[in-house]
C-alpha cells in the first residue's frame, strides 16, 4: 500500500481527532514515523489497522471511520492534482462509474506497484445501476462507499445513495455487489439496431485485420485460441489451439476468467500476464523472501514484504476484449506493455515487432531517452522527501520539547484549551474542594545570611528537584514556589476525592527528601515546616506575558497562616483537612486553638504518623531527626521548670539596710539567699506558725515576680512588696 493513503488517514485523524489522538495510535502501534511518504509502500494491513484503534478510541464503528476516511480522501488528493483526473473521467456520474475501473490505469506510471480494485456495472435503469467490487485487500467495503459518494457530490453534483447487496470471499479476493441509486438521466436504453440494407458493406481479409494487430488473439467460447498475432506466435509457436488459462494469467480486472464473464466486462481494460518467464534471469535464485529474520512488530507493519523482480521477463498484454457475432466468437486486440529497451531485451522482442499504427515503438524509444532524466529526477526527488522526513522528525522532537516546556508552566488540559483558541477568562474555574500546601525552610534567613547567592540558588535548586520527583508518584500539582516557599495543590485542574490524602503522603515524602539537603557552611541538614488546608478555590490562568495558572480564595490564605504557624518537620492542618482523612491510617495531635486574623479560635492539628493495613506506623526517616529535636525540646523545658520551681528559704542574718519610717529593710533584693530561722521550741506554736506563714508569703511573692518580670512589667514592684512584707513579719518575730 502507497503512502498516499495512509497520510491522508493521519491528516484526517489530526484534523477531527486531535494531535493527542495520533499520538495515541502510533504508541499502540509502536509507530516511530510521524509522516507516510506518498510514493513508497507500506505494510497492506496497516491502514486498517489504525481505522480499528481509532474506533476503540473514538467508540465509532469501524465501518463509520473508514467512510469518514473515504470522504476525506477525495478532499485530500486535490492537493495532489488528482481531482482533475476525476473530473475528466466521464461527462456524469453514469459515465464515471462505467469508466472507475479504468482509472487506475491511468496512475499507473505514477504507482506503477499498485493493487488497484476491479470494478464493473450492470442492471443499468433510469435510477440507478448495480456495480461489483472486487479487491485482494479486506475491510476497505465503507471506504469505496465514502469515496463514490463524495465524487458524486463534489464533481457531478449528484446524490448517490449506495447499499450494500451482498458481499463474500472468492479465495483471496473479496466481492461486493453495490446498489447505487441516483438520477440517471444520462441512461439510454441500448437496443440493437437493425441493420441498413443501403449500409455500404465494406469486407476485409482476416489476414490484413490479423496483421495490423501483431498482437491479437481470437478466443472461442470454450476459451480456446484459435488465431494469434505475428508477434505472438514467434514467442509462443504452439499457441493455437492452447487454451487462454494455460498460458496467461489474467492480471485485471478481478474476475473468474470465463466466456460469460469476459462478455459482461466488455468495456473493462484487459491485462494479462504470461504464466511462464519468457527467458531466465541469472538471479533468480537469488532472490530470498525475507520471512526467517526477527522482525520486530513495526517492521512488519511499514515493510512491504519483497517481491521478486521478475516481471520484466514475463510478458504483458493489455487491450481490449470485443465480441464478434459474425464469428461467435471474442478478439483481444493488445498491445505489450513496454517500459523501455531493458524490457524488450528481457522478453526477447524488437522494435519491428510492434506495430506501427499506434505509439508502441515511439513510447519505447522515448521512454529510453527520457529513462536518465527520470532517474535523475526520481532520485533528487527521493532525497528531498528523505530530507524532509529528517526534518519532520526533528520538528516533531522540538514540538515535543516545547509541549513538556508548556505542560510544567501550565496543566495539559489548560493548555490545550488555550491551544484551541479559548479565550483565558473563560478557563476560570470554580473547584469546591481541594487541598493547598505551603512549605518553607525554618531559618532560611539566618542561612542565606552566611552563604553566597551562587550557594543559595544551589540549595533551592537540589531542594525543588527533590520535592518535583516525588510529584510523579502522587496526583499534586505544582503551583509555585517564590524564595523557598513551596506551594502544591491536589483536586485540581483533575477533581480528585481523596486530595487530602494524596497532600499528606506528598508532605511527608517532601519531610524525608528534605533531610537529605544540608547547608554546605556547617553540615547542618535543612528543615522546612509545612501546613495544610481544606476547602474552595478558583483556579484561572492569570497574565498574558508568561502566564500562570493560579489559585485564589480564603483557602489559600489559610493554607499560607497553617504553613507560617506549623512547627520545624511537622505538618499542621486544619479542621477541614481533618475530617477528610481517615482515622485509621493517619494518626494526629490535637493543637491548642488557633486565632487567625481575628476570627473566631479554631483547631487545628499536627499529623504524626501514617499506618499501613495492618495498623502498624510506617517508619519515615525524618522521625529519628525530630525525636531528637523534641528530647532537646524537652531538655530545655524541664530545665526551666526548675529555675522556676526551686524553694525560697528565709536567711537568719539580714543585712541592715537604710532606715525606712524608722526600720531597717529585713530582706536584699536579692531572695535566692537562705535565711536560717531560729529553732522553735515545741511550747512555742505560736512562733511556729508564724514562721510558716511567713515562708508561703515570700515564695508566693517570688513567683509573682517571675511572672512579672516573663510579662515584662517592673521588677521593682514586686519585691518592694515582699521587702515591706519581710521587713514587718520580721519586727514582729523579733
Amino acid at each position: 500500500m502507497y503512502g498516499l493513503l495512509l497520510q491522508s488517514a493521519i491528516e484526517i485523524i489530526r484534523a477531527r481527532y486531535g494531535q493527542e489522538t495520533w499520538d495515541e495510535i502510533k504508541t499502540i502501534l509502536h509507530l516511530e514515523v510521524n509522516t507516510f511518504s506518498a510514493f513508497q509502500q507500506y505494510g497492506e494491513t496497516l491502514f486498517v489497522r489504525i481505522a480499528k484503534i481509532l474506533s476503540e478510541i473514538t467508540n465509532e464503528s469501524v465501518s463509520d471511520i473508514m467512510d469518514i476516511f473515504g470522504v476525506e480522501f477525495v478532499s485530500y488528493i486535490s492537493n495532489y492534482g488528482y481531482d482533475r483526473v476525476l473530473k475528466i473521467l466521464g461527462h456524469n456520474m453514469r459515465d464515471f462509474l462505467n469508466g472507475l475501473d479504468n482509472l487506475h490505469e491511468y496512475m499507473r506510471y505514477t504507482y506503477p506497484r499498485m493493487r488497484p480494485p476491479s470494478f464493473y456495472v450492470e442492471k443499468e435503469t433510469a435510477t440507478g445501476l448495480t456495480l461489483h467490487y472486487r479487491s485482494r485487500r479486506r475491510g476497505f467495503v465503507h471506504y469505496v462507499v465514502g469515496q463514490i459518494t463524495e465524487v458524486g457530490r463534489r464533481f457531478y453534483n449528484t446524490d448517490v445513495q449506495i447499499a450494500v447487496v451482498s458481499e463474500h470471499e472468492e479465495l483471496d479476493v473479496t466481492h461486493v455487489i453495490f446498489e447505487l441509486k441516483f438520477e440517471n438521466t444520462a441512461f439510454i436504453k441500448q437496443s440493437v439496431p437493425e441493420k441498413d440494407s443501403n449500409e455500404l458493406d465494406l469486407n476485409i481479409d482476416c489476414h490484413i485485420f490479423f496483421e495490423l494487430f501483431p498482437f491479437h488473439m481470437v478466443i472461442s467460447e470454450s476459451l480456446e485460441i484459435i488465431s494469434a498475432g505475428d508477434s505472438l506466435t514467434q514467442l509462443f509457436p504452439n499457441i493455437v489451439g492452447e487454451l487462454l488459462r494455460d498460458i496467461f494469467n489474467l492480471v485485471r480486472p478481478i474476475i473468474t476468467l470465463n466466456w460469460s464473464q469476459i462478455v459482461l466486462h466488455s468495456n473493462n481494460v484487459f491485462e494479462f500476464s504470461t504464466i511462464e518467464p519468457l527467458r531466465k534471469s541469472s538471479g533468480e535464485n537469488e532472490i530470498t523472501i525475507n520471512g526467517t529474520g526477527d522482525h520486530s512488530y513495526t517492521d512488519m507493519l511499514l515493510t512491504v514484504p519483497p517481491q521478486q523482480e521478475v516481471q520484466e521477463e514475463y510478458l504483458r498484454l493489455r487491450g481490449q476484449m470485443l465480441y464478434v457475432y459474425e464469428w461467435k466468437a471474442i478478439i483481444y486486440l493488445a498491445t505489450p506493455v513496454l517500459e523501455n529497451l531493458d524490457v524488450m531485451f528481457n522478453t526477447g522482442l524488437f522494435i519491428n515487432d510492434l506495430s506501427m499504427h499506434d505509439s508502441s515503438r515511439d513510447l519505447v524509444l522515448a521512454g529510453t531517452q527520457q529513462s536518465a532524466e527520470l532517474n535523475l529526477a526520481l532520485d533528487q526527488e527521493r532525497q528531498k522527501s528523505k530530507a524532509l522526513e529528517e526534518s519532520m522528525k526533528k520538528l516533531d522532537t522540538e514540538m515535543k520539547k516545547t509541549d513538556v516546556l508548556l505542560y510544567q508552566m501550565i496543566p495539559k488540559k489548560i493548555a490545550d484549551r488555550l491551544r484551541s483558541g479559548e479565550k483565558a477568562v473563560n478557563l476560570c474555574e470554580t473547584f469546591e474542594s481541594c487541598t493547598i500546601l505551603f512549605s518553607d525552610v525554618v531559618g532560611f534567613t539566618s542561612i542565606c545570611a552566611s552563604l553566597t547567592p551562587m550557594e543559595v540558588v544551589s540549595i533551592l535548586n537540589e531542594m525543588y528537584t527533590k520535592f518535583d520527583k516525588c510529584l510523579e508518584t502522587h496526583n499534586c500539582y505544582k503551583v509555585e514556589t517564590i524564595g523557598d516557599a513551596y506551594m502544591l495543590v491536589s483536586g485540581l485542574p483533575e477533581r480528585a476525592r481523596n486530595h487530602a490524602a494524596e497532600i499528606i503522603d506528598m508532605a511527608f515524602d517532601m519531610l524525608d527528601s528534605i533531610i537529605t539537603v544540608t547547608n554546605p557552611t556547617n553540615n547542618e541538614k535543612l528543615k522546612i515546616r509545612i501546613g495544610c488546608h481544606s476547602g474552595p478555590v478558583v483556579a484561572g490562568i492569570a497574565g498574558i506575558k508568561m502566564p500562570r495558572y493560579c489559585l485564589f480564595g480564603d483557602t489559600v490564605t489559610t493554607a499560607n497562616k497553617m504553613e507560617q504557624t506549623s512547627k520545624t518537620l511537622q505538618i499542621h492542618i486544619t479542621d477541614a483537612t481533618h475530617r477528610l482523612l481517615d482515622p485509621k491510617i493517619y494518626e494526629t495531635q490535637e493543637c491548642p486553638n488557633l486565632t487567625l486574623n481575628g476570627t473566631m479560635p479554631m483547631t487545628t492539628y499536627f499529623v504524626l504518623y501514617k499506618k499501613d493495613r495492618s495498623g502498624n506506623i510506617q517508619s519515615r526517616s525524618f522521625h529519628t531527626i525530630l525525636q531528637e529535636i523534641s528530647r532537646h525540646e524537652a531538655e530545655a523545658a524541664g530545665v526551666k521548670q526548675t529555675v522556676t520551681t526551686k524553694p525560697t528559704e528565709i536567711p537568719n542574718h539580714v543585712p541592715a539596710g537604710p532606715k525606712e519610717n524608722g526600720f531597717n529593710r529585713s530582706l536584699p533584693a536579692n531572695i535566692s539567699k537562705s535565711i536560717e530561722l531560729p529553732e522553735a521550741n515545741d511550747d512555742d506554736n505560736l512562733t511556729l506558725q508564724s514562721q510558716h506563714n511567713l515562708l508561703s508569703k515570700i515564695k508566693l511573692s517570688h513567683d509573682q515576680s517571675i511572672k512579672s518580670k516573663e510579662n515584662g512589667s517592673d521588677p521593682r514592684e514586686p519585691m518592694k512588696s515582699v521587702q515591706r512584707q519581710s521587713h514587718s513579719r520580721a519586727c514582729e518575730l523579733l
